[in-house]
């Protein structure tokens, strides 16, 4: 049988692939039903209280989690030998194909792109909610513009970089966690007044989860970007003065690496949020822009991928080294031990003579 590694690095890269070749579907998303079943319990427990909304991150998203651990147990102990590997890839290419969302962002963002590149502005307000939160009645062409931009950084790590990242931590599990965390936190994190308190949970685990991917993000689109002093020098400067720790670092190396400005006055249903500007004294973002960010997006996405999985790769390494290198010494003690012991029988000495 192959090595866990193995089989999980050529699922995830199937997965990838997949999502580049098929996106998401229109419907039947399992994603999809996974906020249909967390809208169910939240309709059972919801109260305008932080303990109610932290039992109901913890049983989806635990739920979650669980049953794709059960169902990688299942395939791994009850496929038949000669298919096991093969199982465990097909499992794990499944999975990333269905939490990653790479192509259908870049699908997205390109669609409000060419409705505003035509002058369209209605099917550009009528696209956008399929990207992102804001009122698009508030926004004109270029706030638009602005607005998939920064959907498009922030969701570079939310749909791609973090996924992988916790795959490789986790496996199976770790990527429907992540999911499940990331889904929770769109549905019910915000400071709506339903789920100011109720949705508090899931914010703060969602922040704790997309930690690690967001930092990730940005460090790969330094590398990637087409002005990579720009990019570094805007995470340096302005990553911190967003108020969501993770969105800041990944706006602000966009912005830098893209040329442009980003941040500033935005509306969420009626709510009006001032920001701080990144990248300050750059050009604001421009309908071309976007077709840049996509790009730069997939850039970021395809090094992830190389780099999550080399990561594993070399744990896997890791792990195993140390066993490789203790064999030749405990097979000397045993040799040494046997022969002690059988001088000893030779002499009439047992061994706690």
């Amino acid at each position: 049988m192959r090595g866990e590694h193995a089989t999980y690095v050529c699922g995830a890269a199937l997965g990838f692939l997949g999502d580049l070749i098929a996106a998401d579907p229109r419907r039947g998303h399992p994603v999809a039903a996974f906020g249909r079943a967390a809208a169910a319990v939240e309709r059972r427990l919801w109260r305008d209280h932080r303990g109610y909304g932290t039992a109901h991150a913890v049983l989806c998203a635990g739920g979650a989690a669980a049953g794709a651990a059960l169902v990688q147990r299942a395939v791994r102990t009850t496929a038949p030998a000669p298919l096991r590997d093969g199982a465990r890839i097909a499992l794990t290419a499944a999975t990333v194909w269905a939490v990653l969302g790479g192509t259908s962002l870049g699908r997205e963002a390109r669609a409000v792109g060419g409705a505003l590149a035509a002058g369209d502005l209605d099917v550009a307000r009528e696209r956008l909610p399929h990207l992102c939160g804001r009122d698009p009645q508030a926004l004109d062409g270029p706030q638009m513009a602005r607005a998939v931009v920064e959907s498009v950084a922030e969701n570079t790590s939310d749909a791609v970089v973090g996924a992988l990242v916790w795959g490789a931590l986790g496996g199976v599990p770790g990527l429907v966690a992540f999911r499940a965390v990331n889904t929770l936190d769109a549905m019910v994190g915000h400071k709506s007044p339903r789920h100011r308190r109720f949705g508090w949970a899931s914010a703060r685990l969602d922040d704790l989860a997309g930690w690690p991917g967001s930092r990730l993000t940005a460090a790969l689109t330094v590398l990637a970007g087409p002005d990579r002093r720009g990019a570094l020098r805007a995470w340096r400067a302005d990553g911190g003065a967003h108020p969501s720790p993770n969105a800041g670092p990944v706006e602000a190396s966009f912005a830098g690496a893209l040329g442009v400005r980003l941040g500033g006055t935005l509306a969420y249903g009626g709510r009006v949020e001032h920001r701080p500007v990144l990248n300050d004294g750059a050009p604001p973002v421009a309908v071309p822009d976007i077709e840049r960010a996509v790009r730069l997006s997939r850039r970021v996405g395809a090094l992830a991928l190389v780099t999550t999985v080399a990561a594993r790769l070399a744990a896997g390494a890791v792990r195993r080294t140390p066993s490789r290198a203790l064999r030749p010494a405990a097979g000397a003690v045993t040799r040494r031990a046997v022969g002690a012991l059988a001088r000893g029988a030779h002499d009439g000495r047992g061994p706690g003579a």
